[in-house]
């Protein structure tokens, strides 16, 4: 049975129209419910930020070590709570040793920084005043009439501050026992998780196990990555700025290298910093500045092109250009450090969440053409003028 194109109630064109208009109607709802989800993720991330911390760094401590608690139960035959003990007690034998061993240094090296902060500080306040008179005189009139006072936090808010941070930390001390558990579990996680979704399609529960899937691979390979990268790139910072004779290179060595869990964090802050703490430093200057800048350039050479291929090996798949971009988004999306960290593997997610939609989508957005109702009408057409 035929279908005249002259007795329909819209042409190829309005249909065309209708059907590319409905889809980009769904994917604005799409996105502004996805706003909605990421805006209501930031308000709960600032109210439980004390809660969230120590569940997060567990649960990335745990999937790093997960591996290593299935390996052990294999090759040694233990029941999973005797080998999740023993990775637990090596892993955080390994952390207090490393503490014990570097505290006394850092405290030597936190000591020669704050001995030396008068001078840098005096050095940049008098190149400022060569260089820029005007900025300097405005900012003394600000701090003359009170101004930059008003913007400072006030006594009651640096009271809340601490007592903020001194939560944080003990809430952190419970990361050990939390870790212990999640790694107890096992694959119990994911069975507890496909019970929950038997409610639904047997299609929809392969569909959302995948992302989840994709999800924790995704958070794992980056993690398990970036950390050795970030601890590599510590130690040949506070090697390289001790060698010049950098004030306090060890530790401002050892900080950015492990800000680097963030890509381009540590260096980025690293080259704000340590650039001008070399040149203002009392036995600073250009050759200094200089050597400084070149360890920088080495570190960040052989991280490009030695460690990020062979360890992460491109897991993520994201350009640099992107990876910078979703740094800063999530940053600001997710309300700071915790949204810096997870910006690479949340990113690399929804790709891969909209690699798997985008088929689907790119049939829907066909030519009304290749419909079959309008196939149809065409070849109608065509046979009555053969006719």
């Amino acid at each position: 049975m035929s279908v005249n194109p002259e007795d329909r109630l819209f042409g190829t064109v309005e249909r065309r129209l209708f059907r590319v208009t409905v889809i980009m109607f769904v994917m604005v709802a799409f996105a502004a419910l996805i706003g909605l989800v990421v805006w209501i993720l930031a308000l709960t991330l600032s109210y439980f930020f004390n809660l969230i911390v120590p569940l997060a760094v567990a649960g990335i401590l745990a999937l790093i070590l997960y591996p290593l608690v299935d390996v052990l139960g294999k090759w040694s035959g233990w029941p999973r709570m005797i080998a999740t003990v023993i990775v637990v007690t090596i892993f955080m034998g390994l952390i207090a040793g490393a503490g014990l061993l570097l505290v006394p240094t850092l405290y030597g090296q936190t000591a020669n920084f704050i001995e030396a902060a008068p001078g840098v500080i005096e050095g940049w306040d008098g190149y400022l005043s060569r260089r820029f008179p005007g900025l300097t005189e405005m900012l003394k009139a600000r701090v003359e009439d009170g101004t930059l006072a008003d913007m400072l936090p006030s006594a009651e808010n640096t009271r809340e501050a601490v007592m903020s941070y001194a939560g944080l930390l003990v809430t952190l001390s419970f990361v050990p026992l939390l870790l212990f558990f999640m790694l107890l579990s096992g694959g119990r996680l994911r069975e507890k998780t496909e019970e929950a979704l038997s409610v639904a399609s047997k299609a929809v529960q392969k569909r959302v196990m995948y992302f989840i899937d994709v999800f924790v691979s995704q958070v794992t390979g980056f993690f398990q990555g970036q950390l050795v990268i970030a601890l590599i790139m510590a130690i040949m910072l506070s090697v390289g700025f001790t060698m010049i004779g950098l004030k306090g290179g060890i530790l401002v060595g050892l900080v950015l290298g492990l800000l680097n869990i963030v890509p381009f964090l540590g260096t980025l802050i690293g080259l704000l910093v340590v650039l001008p703490w070399a040149y203002f430093q009392p036995d600073g200057g250009l050759l200094l500045l200089g050597l400084s800048l070149s360890v920088f350039l080495v570190v960040q050479l052989v991280e490009s092109w030695l460690l990020t291929p062979k360890i992460m090996a491109n897991r993520s798949g994201l350009h640099p250009a992107l990876i910078v971009i979703s740094v800063i988004f999530w940053g600001i999306a997710l309300g700071g450090i915790i949204g810096m960290i997870l910006a690479v593997p949340l990113t690399a997610f929804f790709i891969a969440v909209w690699k798997q939609a985008k088929p689907g989508l790119s049939r829907t957005m066909e030519p009304a053409s290749s419909s079959p109702e309008i196939n149809v009408g065409y070849r109608t057409e065509e046979t009555q003028g053969k006719k």
